[in-house]
């Protein structure tokens, strides 16, 4: 599974790359802090895949990094999805790395 570390999402989101972004926790963690983008919770993912691209990178996010390997490996072998990055470390690795101002919980 390929991962991208939240400096180098930092990095990509600065130069504006074509990246979306997919949040798979549930919606009352989303609340407390968030990157944006689509907020699809895991439980979610078998109803709402066609909302995440294949045309360009996705970087998949959660808590800690385990929850958005599990969607990872369901979109790829269920769905042959070839484009997906796991945020290493999820958001809590963002909070504490790039945005020491962002919620943590």
């Amino acid at each position: 599974m390929d991962e991208i570390t939240a400096i180098e999402l930092k990095e990509r989101l600065a130069r504006n790359n074509k990246i979306q972004l997919v949040d798979v926790r549930e919606p009352s963690e989303f609340e407390i802090c968030n990157l944006g983008g689509e907020l699809i919770p895991l439980g979610e993912l078998p109803k709402q895949s066609s909302r995440v691209r294949r045309d360009i990178p996705v970087v998949v996010i959660c808590h800690h990094g385990f929850r958005s390997a599990q969607a990872i490996n369901y979109l790829t072998q269920r769905l042959g999805y070839d484009n997906l990055l796991n945020l290493k470390g999820g958001i809590h690795a963002w909070a504490t790395q790039v945005d020491p101002g962002m919620a943590v919980y």
